[in-house]
């Protein structure tokens, strides 16, 4: 590859891989000539390796020049489950290359915290609201001044949203303190790329790393047809067909595949889900996730999920990003998914590489739900 890259990441890159992919090949020399970037690629594409490769690349460059022991770059995800599993997948690199790594966020124990704030890593892993709470602290403002690399993850969860907004002015907050550092943002779903591109870097030059290979997409949408069956669990729990409907296709469809995501709209809806199913099916083993969960609950879901000791996992958007959760062959949404943009992060969890098909299931319980669920499902395929 003849865009400079360290040497010694080259070496484990190809430890892991057989080459880079087309949005590597796009985005790294973009990154590593300094310039403001936009990366845009399928879910699974690699856009992660892209955006960070360059980086650490630059950042061994510096510590060859003796500057070491400094907050040199931050990495920000909107989830602090997609931090953890950042955090997993960054730090095999950073054990590697001898940089320091380390996350804060509202998970972040107060022992660490004071480590982090006596202490700086080279690379730290953060949401939009804990990037925020770097400014308060003086120890920490003072290390905002060595900034030179920001990477703003699933961008397209901040676009026209207050923590995006907050973001935003962060970021030029920070231009107070550090001075000028090099921007790089990731998505997989955005259709206006000027307007994102605003948002995230102003009036500054930017390139935009574009790359989408035909990903494969097989969605089916239920509408309820009630049998004697059906009638018989609504009677026996005292719950309405349709939702003794939509439980038995559930069931149905986790019966077919090895690992299921069921996507929700709401934490009240997870909940009511996942109570219903204990009701039904007490020894069927599937599990709950969403954001008022505790930390210890969140992360035994997802480790029994990747283990393959749970079938299925009832989610709101708290799993709808790019973590990494073990195999998923299929996903449910249950009800409309209300956005295209929504329904294509959710079902390409299932099958996440490019070369896979991503198979979803849309529940749906009235007729307008259906009616829009068929026109989304249109646009996804489009």
């Amino acid at each position: 590859m003849k865009y400079n890259l360290n040497k010694e990441i080259e070496e484990l890159f190809f430890e892991r891989f057989k080459d880079f992919n087309p949005i590597q090949k796009i985005a790294i020399p973009e990154i590593l000539n300094g310039n403001n970037t936009l990366i845009i690629a399928p879910t699974g594409s690699g856009k992660t390796e892209a955006a960070i490769l360059p980086v650490f690349s630059k950042i061994l460059e510096l510590k060859e020049k003796g500057i070491e022991n400094q907050l040199l770059g931050i990495y920000i995800t909107p989830l602090r489950a997609l931090n953890r599993d950042i955090l997993d997948r960054i730090k095999w690199w950073c054990d590697n290359l001898g940089i320091s790594v380390a996350i804060r966020h509202g998970d972040t124990e107060e022992k660490e915290r004071v480590r982090l704030s006596r202490k700086p890593v080279e690379f730290l892993i953060t949401t939009p609201e804990t990037f925020q709470v770097l400014f308060l602290g003086k120890r920490l403002r003072e290390q905002l001044k060595t900034v030179k690399y920001v990477i703003i993850d699933e961008l397209h969860e901040l676009l026209n949203e207050k923590r995006g907004i907050q973001l935003s002015l962060g970021l030029e907050r920070l231009v107070n303190y550090a001075g000028e550092f090099q921007r790089i943002a990731l998505s997989a779903t955005i259709g206006d790329l000027d307007e994102a591109s605003k948002f995230i870097f102003g009036y500054r030059n930017y390139k935009v790393a574009y790359w989408y290979a035909e990903k494969k997409y097989h969605i089916e949408v239920y509408y309820p047809k009630i049998s004697e069956e059906d009638l018989e669990l609504a009677r026996k729990y005292n719950w309405n067909p349709k939702i003794a409907w939509s439980l038995r296709k559930i069931k149905e469809i986790l019966d077919k595949h090895r690992s299921v995501i069921i996507f929700v709209n709401t934490r009240e809806m997870a909940e009511l889900l996942s109570s219903r199913f204990k009701v039904w099916l007490p020894e069927y083993k599937i599990e709950i996730h969403h954001s008022s969960l505790s930390r210890e609950v969140r992360e035994r879901n997802e480790r029994l999920f990747k283990e393959g000791k749970i079938k299925a996992i009832i989610a709101t958007s708290s799993l709808e990003l790019g973590i990494d959760i073990g195999y998923v062959d299929a996903v449910i949404q249950y009800n409309s998914p209300r956005q295209v943009t929504r329904l294509i992060q959710r079902i390409g969890r299932a099958g996440h590489k490019l070369h896979e098909v991503s198979i979803g299931y849309i529940i749906t319980t009235d007729v307008d739900d259906y009616a829009e669920s068929l026109a989304i499902k249109k646009f996804v395929l489009e």
